[in-house]
């Protein structure tokens, strides 16, 4: 049996178009006995680098190529040595970056330009000789062969023949020993690779029809033709290719010449453009001392020798040129005024980059290290992450890119695969299997990040349940398990940039990106393999926010407020935190952070950036220490007390990482280059590394006088906040956007809110949080107005005005005619007016009733009903009046006019809507309420009633029993296997939508109060279901019932003068300071008007508190007071 190597293979990398993982594809190919194997995807090399690494590990060599499509037809190409490769590199990237075509393509004057060091079969059955062929013009085949072997060379083409068992194989490969005869052009046989095993064509099918957008059961074209175009052993092509002299024996003579080393880990730094007798150390080390006399009133010894340490550690290491390009852009983006964040990640901790301004948080301030960042003793690449305001971030990539070269400045690509959850939607839609009945078997699997299918069958009892009863749910799992994890398709990471010393196309292909910039087909990590440096410009909606809340106040108030002038002890801005008023603050508005927020009461900067730090999976534990030793509940304890200095701001608690650098550097005498190595160290949990650091640890520390006990006490420490410590510099940096934020909406909350709700546009969830969020804060939201509203939100006289934006069918074109006309017109008489002057964008119907309903053309004075009733007619009138001006004989026929004046247009009247009604219409087009909000009636119920807010209510544990109240804002009735009703709902709680379950019970006692857009209070218990959460209920009343019956008490109580006090009973074990101060607390959070009466049981005395201390009396007052003194500690009395 002669030697076989595939060489045309196509993996998971072809997109949608190959089935072939790539690690098994080559243990496959091991197992096979095959020497060699070949990577040629169509028309990318996205899979190249993970194909060579698995080759080498795998001891086979690995053949890079690709099937390249030239002038439309696929022709495979194959790597012979290095320069081959980089022309593949480079013949891939022009297909994708200079083709006018739909699909990415080469013409032949491209490839004879970049021919050398390449060998090219001639494709299958769709390339261009096998068509001529297939077409029955074998001189036009003939002479395409000659053609590539002569721009090819004589020995770097061969003509490639195939059988699959296709008729048209049988037609044309004949013909093929033909040419080959006639040519000289030698035959290699393969077998077009798209799939590992036979038994995989399915999966192939099911690829092709996602990508297709076809079920399987559509059309003989989601089929393939036949199932050989697998992995197949080299016995089995030898019977293929018996008759076929040499096309066999070819692919080994072809592997053979292909020897491609891929060279890792050189570092390809780009050098930063200076006149060739400046140093880049040099200058850098100018630029560093001039930033630091800028930043600095009074430099000290110490300064100056921390940034010269700084400095030499970068020269050492040979990174001055980053800083520059760094340095460079970000001096760009400050003169253009792109607001740019006070820094990210380790960076921040380097004086270097503050000085530069590349940060702008004060590492010596804050006590941040500069070996977090950059290690001499562990040489990794910097990295300089920075933050811009999204909306101009492209300008500075944009700069770069035209500074150093389009060809030598990319973004990266990124690969979206199929997760579980979307394995099992793409399979069931191919399989055509019913909506309903794939929705629950995903919705089966939990939400978890990066479960497999595999885990969730282990996990979920149901779904196995379903896997082992039911085929066709099995075989749905089945293929989606052979599909998950494979790349689904490409798109661009949301911050990296690759900068190179030369043409990128020497180190990676690339394709067509964003703008003028090109995309790589090697994602990050290989590109940090190739040794490139990358850079994240990410785009932080929160610096827009600041940016158009800063140009707000400096428009309204003529005010410019200076964000690095701040006080960072303002106040103010501790008072907003410890209320809970975070919405919209950066990292600090989730429920369960605000929950922290009320708790720890932050009074300085630091318990911000601890609150970062610490709220986390692992070190959330400690926040409860972190509050109680903050308000003197604990005794704050240290490890040592020699650590006091390094724990003081912690209250004796690791929180940061660059804490366990210090602890090591104290204790043991490490150097803080050497703490990072041991931090890294044993936070990988390796039992040989973490005994040998314990040893280095420990000894270091008996030098220091430490004793040997202590000295493991506090190693074992180490050892267990080394996973959980946070980088201080980061959590330093964006403390700073945390506070700056929090200090706008404390001082400035009109302007701070408009930013806000500007940058919400589009999403209607958090146009609704943020509105409700207003006028908890006591801010009037306007509604649109036709002459004062611009496309956005703007800040009018201490208010906010709606933005035209923000209205359904309302698109940018519209709105800025709508401005223009303003412009010209300044104001207009009549919505008939209006109409005349506007053009047909406008005054259409679509448009006009969106204008109506959402209260934009109150302004002339006509309730909207009316407005609404009289639209056709007047849209006419107006079409008629515009189409007698155009005429030519308007002039000399004025009495064509008659009947068409605006005067003469008869209102025919209507009643206005109902308030709940034109509510309804309102929110239709708005997303919201505006003018009014259906529950504002209800007020003092929902206070009343109420146990928890939404926000509160999310987090709560699973069977906790709640009062809820808000709109029914959605009602889908469905029958049980017993043929009972039940439902599920939705209820409208501050401004969220919540998910009720009604069980057919509780249907039947409450379907009456069931009644879509009307209150409702519901009592039920929560349930966590996919993230998401749910309200068993149990009852449910509506708002107006409960209102009327509360009507009939007041006057009730009127009558016999008679009002609620409360008495609450102290018993002994109560009567301590702990228990009363939290019983204060929560007296003073629920004002009210209800008197309030200690009753201490021991001695029988009772004791009336001040007016400062009476309440409101809601359920969830009541359950407080019974969790901090134990049931039945209250009574409420009725007072004469």
């Amino acid at each position: 049996m002669v030697e076989f190597v595939h060489l045309h293979v196509h993996t998971e990398y072809s997109l949608l178009n190959g089935a072939c993982r790539i690690e098994p594809l080559v243990n496959k190919a091991k197992d096979l006995g095959m020497t060699s194997l070949a990577i040629t995807d169509h028309s990318g090399m996205y899979g190249v680098i993970p194909f060579y690494k698995a080759c080498q590990t795998a001891g086979i060599k690995p053949i890079i190529g690709v099937e390249i499509l030239v002038n439309g037809f696929p022709l495979v190409l194959l790597a012979e040595n290095n320069l081959g490769y980089q022309h593949l590199m480079k013949l891939v990237s022009i297909s994708h970056l200079e083709s006018s075509s739909f699909q990415p393509t080469i013409d032949k004057k491209a490839l004879q330009q970049y021919h050398e060091g390449i060998i090219a079969l001639s494709g299958g059955l769709t390339s261009e000789i096998s068509q001529y062929l297939v077409q029955q013009q074998y001189k036009k085949a003939l002479e395409t062969a000659l053609e590539y072997q002569k721009l090819l060379g004589t020995d770097h083409f061969y003509l490639e023949i195939q059988n699959h068992g296709l008729p048209e194989q049988k037609q044309v490969n004949p013909l093929f020993i033909q040419l080959s005869e006639e040519t000289g052009i030698p035959l290699v046989a393969t077998n077009n690779v798209h799939y590992i095993e036979k038994e995989d064509a399915l999966i192939q099918e099911v690829l092709e029809a996602i990508g297709a957008g076809h079920t399987l059961d559509q059309s003989e074209q989601a089929k393939l033709p036949t199932k050989e175009f697998y992995l197949k052993d080299q016995e089995k092509m030898n019977q293929l290719f018996a008759t076929v002299k040499g096309a066999v024996e070819n692919t080994v003579h072809i592997a053979n010449r292909c020897d491609v080393t891929i060279e890792f880990h050189q570092l390809a730094l780009p050098k930063f453009p200076l006149p060739s007798s400046i140093r880049a150390e040099e200058y850098l080390k100018a630029l560093a001392q001039k930033g630091l006399q800028k930043r600095y009133k009074q430099i000290t010894d110490q300064l100056q020798k921390r940034l010269m340490k700084e400095l030499a550690v970068i020269e050492k290491m040979g990174f001055a040129d980053y800083f520059l390009i760094v340095w460079d852009y970000m001096k760009f983006a400050h003169q253009q005024g792109i607001m740019t964040g006070p820094g990210r990640g380790s960076a921040a901790g380097s004086l270097v980059a503050y000085v530069l301004g590349i940060t702008n948080v004060d590492p010596i301030k804050y006590g941040l290290l500069f070996e977090r960042f950059l290690n001499p003793e562990r040489v990794s690449m910097p990295d300089i992450d920075i933050d811009f305001n999204y909306e101009r971030r492209d300008e500075v990539i944009q700069y770069v890119s035209k500074k150093y070269g389009h060809d030598r400045v990319a973004q990266i690509i990124t690969f979206g695969t199929f997760a579980a959850k979307a394995a099992i939607r793409d399979v069931g839609r191919v399989l055509n299997i019913p909506y309903i009945e794939v929705d629950k078997v995903a919705k089966l699997i939990p939400s978890q990040l990066g479960i497999t299918l595999e885990q969730a069958l282990t996990e979920v009892d149901e779904l196995r349940e379903l896997y082992q009863k039911n085929e066709r749910m099995r075989e749905l799992i089945q293929i989606a398990m052979k599909i998950e994890g494979m790349p689904r398709h490409h798109s661009t990471h949301a911050a990296g940039v690759v900068i190179a010393d030369q043409t990128l196309t020497v180190y990676t292909p690339l394709q067509k990106g964003q703008e003028k910039v090109s995309l790589t087909q090697y994602p990050m990590g290989i590109l940090e393999q190739l040794g490139m440096l990358k850079m994240d410009f990410l785009g932080l909606k929160n610096l827009t926010i600041i940016e158009k809340t800063l140009a707000w106040i400096k428009k309204s108030r003529n005010k410019q407020i200076q964000l690095h002038h701040l006080d960072d002890s303002d106040p103010l801005t501790y008072q907003l935190l410890s209320q809970g008023h975070t919405k919209g603050v950066f990292q600090l508005e989730s429920p369960g952070v605000t929950k922290v927020l009320k708790e720890l009461k932050p009074s300085h900067f630091e318990d911000i950036v601890a609150i970062l730090a610490l709220y986390r999976p692992g070190p959330m534990e400690s926040i409860p220490d972190y509050i109680q030793a903050k308000h003197g509940k604990k005794t704050v304890q240290y490890p040592d007390q020699s650590l006091e200095p390094i724990l003081k701001d912690t209250y004796g608690i690791i929180v940061y990482q660059e804490q366990i650098m210090q602890i090591a550097s104290k204790m043991a005498g490490f150097s803080l280059g050497e703490a990072d190595l041991l931090r890294r160290a044993v936070s990988k949990k390796k039992r040989e590394i973490l005994l040998e650091e314990r040893n280095h640890f420990v000894h270091g520390a008996i030098q220091n006088g430490i004793e040997e006990k202590k000295a493991n006490e506090v190693y074992d420490l180490i050892v267990r906040f080394a996973d959980y410590g946070f980088n201080r510099s980061h959590a330093v940096a964006y403390g700073v956007l945390a506070f700056q934020t929090a200090y706008l909406k404390a001082h400035y909350p009109v302007e701070f809110m408009t930013a806000l709700l500007s940058e919400s546009m589009g999403n209607q969830d958090k146009i609704a949080e943020y509105t409700d969020e207003c006028r908890k804060m006591g801010i009037e939201i306007l509604p649109p107005d036709l002459l004062q509203s611009d496309a956005s939100f703007t800040v009018q006289d201490g208010k906010i005005r709606f933005g035209l934006a923000a209205i359904k069918n309302i698109g940018i074109q519209v709105i800025e005619s709508i401005i223009l006309l303003r412009q010209k017109h300044s104001t207009f008489s009549s919505l008939f007016d209006f109409c005349m002057k506007a053009d047909s964008k406008v005054c259409n119907k679509k448009t006009l009733e969106s204008l109506i309903l959402s209260g934009a053309l109150d302004r002339f004075g006509i309730h909207r009903a009316k407005l609404m009733a009289n639209l056709d007619d007047l849209i006419e009138r107006v079409q008629k009046k515009k189409k007698l001006q155009e005429d030519l004989q308007i002039h000399l026929f004025a009495d064509l006019e008659v009947g068409t004046k605006e005067e003469d247009f008869d209102w025919f009247e209507v009643p206005p809507f109902l308030e709940q009604e034109q509510l309804q219409k309102e929110k239709a087009v708005l997303g919201i309420y505006v003018s009014a909000h259906p529950l504002s009636a209800f007020k003092e119920i929902l206070n009343e009633y109420t146990t928890h807010s939404y926000d509160v209510l999310v987090q709560l544990s699973e069977g906790t029993s709640v009062v809820i109240g808000g709109l029914l804002n959605d009602l889908k009735l469905i029958l049980t296997k017993k043929g009972q009703q039940m439902a599920f709902g939705q209820i409208e709680v501050d401004s969220n939508l919540l998910e009720l379950v009604i069980f057919p019970k509780v249907y039947a006692t409450y379907r009456n109060q069931l009644v879509k857009d009307e209150g409702i209070l519901v009592q039920g218990k929560v349930q966590h279901q996919e993230q998401r959460t749910k309200l068993i209920v149990e009852k449910i009343t509506l708002l107006s019932q409960v209102k009327e019956k509360r009507n009939i008490k007041k006057q009730s109580n009127h009558k016999h003068k008679t009002s609620p006090r409360m008495v609450i009973k102290i018993s002994e074990a109560n009567e301590n300071s702990k228990t009363l101060n939290q019983l204060k607390q929560v007296l003073a959070d629920n004002s009210g008007t209800i008197p309030v009466i200690l009753f201490y049981e021991k001695n029988k005395k009772t004791r009336q508190l001040a007016k400062e201390y009476w309440v409101e009396g809601r359920p969830s007052l009541f359950q407080t007071i019974e969790e901090i003194l134990g049931k039945n500690s209250f009574v409420m009395q009725e007072k004469l």
